[in-house]
């Protein structure tokens, strides 16, 4: 087991450059996980961390040591300031993964699609990731514009749905879509139509925009339908991630057996 105490250490310099630069993840293909349940997801999903990194103060916690006996000689020990560094929370858990960035999804969409076009925040994206996942949407496409999908604060707010969901980044989602059988729906202000009231049994690709812009004209030129979510309050609107996960679980509402 590597210990390594000083910030002017090659390989913590490296570390640092993946938690904090989207550039360097792309260079590299590679990023870094947060905590023991992406840990142990990603483990589950097949994506097995090259190195385990740990901070000095969960070094003898029960489920990290267990963890850690798989892993041997790859395993770095930090100090817990420069572990603090590296981690995207505000109070860390003390572990950290080095993983590999699958390669992009390709070929045609199976089933449904959540489209998401220009989602900047990394907390919204994430959450978009895990409603999509646990509403068994598979196929996920980013435009440019979007949150680095694999940006640890992403990967920590999708909470293990990376690992389930083929994500195509900078796509070019008319041309994915082209022979789309489905409806592909967009939320607008001024639909006249709910979602509750869309036949949502068939194949949908969901459309979702810029949390303040929202669509932008290309990408809200391809929907063959448009719903607006009732809101009998005075909010104007809905959060994009609530939006999304409103919609999605209408969805599988309406294939629920009777």
């Amino acid at each position: 087991m590597k210990h390594i105490q000083s910030r002017e250490n090659a390989q913590f310099k490296q570390l640092r450059k993946l938690a904090t630069s989207s550039k360097e993840r792309r260079d590299t293909t590679s990023t870094l996980i947060d905590g023991l349940h992406l840990f142990r997801s990603a483990l589950d999903a097949g994506h097995r961390p090259s190195l385990a990194i740990v901070a000095e103060r969960a070094l003898h916690h029960p489920d990290v040591s267990a963890l850690l006996a798989e892993y041997r000689d790859a395993v770095l020990l930090l100090a817990d300031g420069l572990f603090d560094e590296l981690s995207p929370t505000d109070t860390p858990t003390g572990l950290l993964g080095l993983i590999d960035i699958p390669g992009a999804a390709s070929g045609p969409v199976r089933g449904d699609c959540l489209v998401l076009d220009a989602v900047q925040d990394s907390g919204n994206l994430g959450t978009l990731l895990r409603a999509a996942w646990a509403t068994g949407v598979a196929d996920v496409l980013l435009t440019t514009g979007c949150a680095q999908a694999w940006s640890p604060k992403v990967l920590r707010a999708g909470q293990g749905a990376h690992f389930s969901l083929r994500i195509r980044e900078h796509c070019d989602v008319a041309e994915v879509l082209k022979d789309f059988s489905g409806k592909v729906v967009a939320t607008r202000l001024d639909a006249q139509t709910s979602p509750y009231a869309l036949d949502l049994r068939g194949p949908v690709a969901w459309l979702f925009g810029n949390e303040g812009a929202g669509l932008s004209p290309t990408i809200s030129a391809l929907a063959s339908d448009a719903v607006r979510i009732p809101m009998p309050g005075a909010a104007e609107s809905l959060n994009v991630a609530m939006a999304a996960t409103v919609c999605l679980f209408e969805q599988v509402r309406q294939r629920e057996p009777c």
